[in-house]
Order: C-alpha cells, then sequence, then structure tokens
C-alpha cells in the first residue's frame, strides 16, 4: 500500500522495493522467508491493473484435464464408468484394456484415472454410494420414540480412596432423548463396556420410562448379547448404525460439544477426586443448568419443557417386572465336582444337589466381587453362589447326599454361656467362626 503513493521511477520507490526485497516475513503455507524484488514489482504492476482480485493466482488452464492421457483415452473410461457404475476404478481399467482400444504403449494409473473419472463426477456413482451419501435430517416429535446413547472421552479421576494421586482415565456413557433433548440419565465409568453401560441404562429406564428404540453404535459396549436380552425383554427395538457413519447420531455429538464446553471446561482439581464426585457435579449440572437452558433445536424451549408437551404416551416399566434382575448378566456354568462354579477367575460355592448341572447365574456389574449371586437351574430359583472359602471347609463334615437326606435337621442348640474359654481349652472348630452361621 504504501508503494502505491511513490512516483514510478523515484529513488523513493526502489529503495523501497530494495527494503522489503530484505524483510523476513512469515509466509503461510511455505518456508521461504522473503520475496523477491522483482515479484513484489509484478505485484503492484497486477495491482495497479486490476486491483486486488489481480492478485490472486490464476487457475491452471487444463485444470480438470490430466496432461499425460489422451483424450480418447479418458473418453474412453469415462464411457465405460457412465454404462456400468458399479464397477470401481481397477475394473474399469481392466475393461478398458482388454477392449483393445487402448493405444500402444498406454500405462493406466489408478489415482490418476480416479481424478479423471471424479472430475466427470462419476467417481460414486455406484448405488450403494448413492444411498450411503442420501442423508436426511430428522426429528421425532413425542418424547421416548427414540433414544440415542455414545461415549465421550473424560477427565481423568481419582481411582483409589488411600491414595489421591492414583487416577485413571474415564468414559462419559450418555443417553439422549431425540425429540426433547433430555438426557435420561449419564454418568461417568472407568471402562467403555457392556457392564458400565447397563447401569446407566437402567437408570434411565427408571427415571424417564422405556423407549420405543434404542439409537447406538457397533462398540463392543452395544454389540452385547446382555443388552440385546434387556431390549427385547422391555420391548425396545435395538438400531445399530452403520459402520463409519456417525452423522446419524450429530445430536448427541452437539450435546458432548456442549458438555466440553459447559461442563468439561470448568472442572477443579476438587471434582475430579473421585469418580462419585465427578458424576454428583455431572449430575448437578444437568438438572440445574442443561435442562433449564433454551435449546435453538426446540425453538427456544427447554428440554424440560419440550419434555412436558410430549411425554404423554411414555411407556413406563411393568411394577411387577423385577429389573434388577433384568439388568444382571447372566453366565452359564457347569458346576464341578467340589461343588464349585468359577466367574472372571472367582469360584463360588453352590448347593451340593447342582454338582454335574449348569447352572445360570445372575452377576450385578457395580456389585463387588464378595456378593452372592443368585442362580437359576433350568429357569428356576436355585439358591446363591457364595465366595469360596477354602480354608473354612479344611473343618465341615462331608457327608453323602443319601446320608443328609435321610438325617432329621439338627435341632437349634441352646446358647452357650457368656464365659471366658480356659487357657488349656480346645480350639473351636472353624465352622464355629464362620460369621456366615446362623445356626
Amino acid at each position: 500500500a504504501e508503494l502505491l503513493h511513490l512516483p514510478p521511477g523515484s529513488p523513493e520507490r526502489a529503495a523501497a522495493f530494495r527494503a522489503k526485497a530484505r524483510r523476513d516475513y512469515e509466509i503461510p503455507g511455505s518456508s521461504r522467508r522473503r520475496v523477491a524484488e522483482q515479484t513484489l514489482r509484478d505485484w503492484l504492476r497486477l495491482y495497479n491493473e486490476g486491483g486486488f482480485d489481480a492478485l490472486h493466482p490464476k487457475p491452471r488452464s487444463d485444470r480438470g484435464r490430466p496432461r499425460r492421457t489422451p483424450p480418447a483415452v479418458a473418453a474412453l473410461l469415462t464411457e465405460l464408468k457412465e454404462r456400468h457404475p458399479e464397477w470401481s476404478v481397477r475394473t474399469v481399467m481392466r475393461q478398458a484394456q482388454a477392449s483393445g482400444h487402448l493405444p500402444p504403449g498406454t500405462r493406466l494409473v489408478a489415482a490418476t484415472v480416479y481424478r479423471l473419472l471424479k472430475h466427470a463426477g462419476l467417481a460414486d456413482r455406484s448405488p450403494e454410494s448413492a444411498a450411503a451419501k442420501d442423508r436426511r435430517r430428522f426429528a421425532f416429535r413425542h418424547a421416548g420414540e427414540l433414544w440415542m446413547s455414545d461415549v465421550l472421552h473424560g477427565p481423568p479421576a481419582g481411582c483409589d480412596p488411600r491414595d489421591r494421586r492414583r487416577r485413571r482415565k474415564t468414559y462419559l456413557i450418555a443417553l439422549l432423548d431425540d425429540a426433547t433433548r433430555v438426557v435420561p440419565h449419564a454418568a461417568f465409568a472407568f471402562a467403555e463396556t457392556a457392564a458400565t453401560f447397563l447401569p446407566v441404562l437402567q437408570q434411565a429406564v427408571l427415571r424417564r420410562g422405556l423407549p420405543s428404540r434404542l439409537y447406538v453404535d457397533n462398540g463392543a459396549n452395544y454389540r452385547s448379547r446382555q443388552l440385546a436380552v434387556v431390549c427385547a425383554s422391555l420391548g425396545v427395538h435395538l438400531i445399530h448404525a452403520r459402520p463409519y457413519q456417525p452423522a446419524g447420531k450429530g445430536k448427541i455429538e452437539r450435546f458432548f460439544r456442549t458438555v466440553r464446553a459447559q461442563f468439561l471446561a470448568h472442572l477443579e482439581e476438587a471434582d475430579t477426586r473421585s469418580l462419585a464426585t465427578l458424576n454428583a457435579k455431572l449430575g448437578a449440572w444437568l438438572e440445574g443448568e442443561y435442562h433449564q437452558s433454551p435449546h435453538r433445536g426446540l425453538d427456544g424451549r427447554t428440554p424440560l419443557d419440550q419434555w412436558a408437551l410430549t411425554a404423554e404416551n411414555v411407556r413406563r416399566a411393568d411394577p411387577d417386572l423385577d429389573l434388577d434382575r433384568l439388568f444382571r448378566f447372566r453366565y452359564e456354568r457347569r458346576v464341578n465336582k467340589d461343588r464349585t462354579v468359577s466367574l472372571h477367575t472367582v469360584l463360588y460355592e453352590v448347593d451340593a444337589a447342582l454338582v454335574g448341572e449348569k447352572v445360570t447365574l445372575l452377576q450385578d456389574p457395580a456389585a463387588p466381587p464378595e456378593r452372592a449371586l443368585d442362580v437359576l437351574h433350568k429357569g428356576q430359583a436355585a439358591g446363591q453362589a457364595t465366595l469360596l472359602d477354602a480354608y473354612a471347609n479344611t473343618r465341615v463334615r462331608r457327608a453323602s447326599a443319601r446320608r443328609r437326606a435321610a438325617e432329621p435337621p439338627p435341632a437349634d442348640p441352646a446358647p452357650p454361656a457368656a464365659a471366658p474359654a480356659p487357657p488349656t481349652a480346645a480350639p473351636l472348630p472353624l465352622r464355629d467362626l464362620d460369621p456366615r452361621r446362623t445356626d
């Protein structure tokens, strides 16, 4: 700009050109640091002739046309693709070579042929690719018609109350109602598995009823057999998105963007001290801010207002349905001869009558390993599987099944007198030290 006001051919103008040519510049997209004096003179001439638009680079005159592919070869390739849109690039090349119409010595390169077909608008003309690109914006009218779920990578959180420095990566598992943008439930977890997703889904069902459809991706946590059984039992249509087509879950991706900007960006170190603290903070933000804020996709209404307007037909779970049992994981095991079954490398003991039989173990994924498991045999309740105490079994008297059936049940013994044992008293049997015994 400062050169425009200097007279052409003046010493001042020549000195200004030389000074600009000696300076270093930050040139985007280039490693060069300087501009030649003649280049500056050419730019000034172009600006004087055509203004600022004249400084834009001129497009190549042969843009889009292969310089080394003869026009007859290009016409043959495009004609083959037009007649057979389902053919791939390499199939078009093979058919062109087999046709005998290529000049001798013609060498076809897949990348060159693809650019040629793409410039002609023929690169993605197969019916499958056309259907894949046929995306439509959709929106359900009523609450509960469609829930979608996805996972967001979260911040590290404390995982050991005894050592606050120990932290693990977290994952935010969330469900979103399509019609109202209400989040039925969301929670952070230390893993992205079916065992962490099912408790989130159970809480969502308890809070917001049953969805008609559940739209998820193809992750391992959504492809589990247990999730399919739960959805089939509740009458929920489980829908998996097409692989590598994330655009269908754009609403929940937009929700995650809000989470990053309005929740994760304002977390303090104390908020990630433990997973429970992080989830409590998330729940307060969802109910106190997100659900109360006007949403542009809802014509300015809040998610809770939209839910109140459209939730009259939301289904509720049958009151007689045991959701806790339904959401437990089911594992088929055969009972060993020593009355034990193994689950996740942990040994449990079941009733002796089940030795050699196949049983179903019901496990709550959120429960600790020491909690007893319900046992099903041929679909009927068959007691519980308790954690194996091999040391206590060293003092348990063995008896055959026939003898146990013939003997009457022992009567309850009288409570012992509260007196200290003498120093020379014999040791108590281990069965009397077992805290689980009540007899």
